[in-house]
């Protein structure tokens, strides 16, 4: 189960996303609380390079905002709308991780791998459970919004993701993330994702 840390701002977040064993971090360059500018991104993340996977979040970024995020935070997965790849000039090395938001109409031909969340990004407002569960089944599902730790094991069963991304559901106060959080999160969902499936014991999916 991959799972990503949204929304990193403090270098206490970063420390406990890599000490909980989380597979990524986000960077937040898209209107947001969370919000951080490439230079103090780079500067957050350069500790644990090669340790974790760096994703720049943004939406709807202009060709020269790109760059010079490309250039000055160098990421190793770029997020941003689905709709935003056929515009965009990237560099053949950056990974790409599309967002298709509930309520959007998904494409035809869906890319390997999406990341679905709520109407409204970093929102913390609930997923569309049964819609993201149709498309995992068709792709590489990261499954976002509103998730927490206490919620996280239920929407694995009903979703089946290929991973995990949480921002609101581990902070403190909005745009601070709480180091206990993001344990406490990651431990739950390795914890779930062990467990025996449902269908096994007789449960429910």
């Amino acid at each position: 189960m991959w799972i990503k840390i949204c929304g990193m701002t403090t270098a206490a977040a970063v420390s406990a996303a890599l000490a909980a064993g989380a597979d990524a971090i986000g960077f937040v360059f898209a209107e947001s609380s969370r919000r951080l500018t490439p230079q103090a991104a780079a500067q957050l993340a350069a500790p644990v390079r090669g340790r974790i996977c760096c994703v720049a979040v943004t939406r709807h970024p202009t060709q020269a905002a790109l760059d010079e995020m490309v250039a000055t935070f160098a990421p190793d997965l770029l997020q941003t709308d689905v709709a935003d790849f056929s515009t965009l000039r990237l560099p053949v090395t950056l990974k790409r991780l599309p967002v298709l938001r509930a309520g959007e109409a998904a494409p035809a031909a869906l890319p390997q791998r999406i990341l679905f969340e709520g109407p409204a990004s970093g929102s913390g407002a609930l997923s569309d459970w049964e819609a993201a569960r149709g498309l995992a089944r068709r792709t590489e599902l990261v499954l976002a919004g509103g998730l927490h730790a206490a919620n996280v094991a239920a929407a694995l069963a009903a979703v089946r993701p290929w991973g995990v991304d949480v921002s609101s559901g581990v902070e403190s106060e909005p745009g601070v993330k709480s180091p206990a959080g993001i344990m406490k999160f990651v431990a739950a969902v390795r914890a779930a994702a062990c467990a025996p499936a449902a269908s096994s014991t007789g449960g429910s999916p």
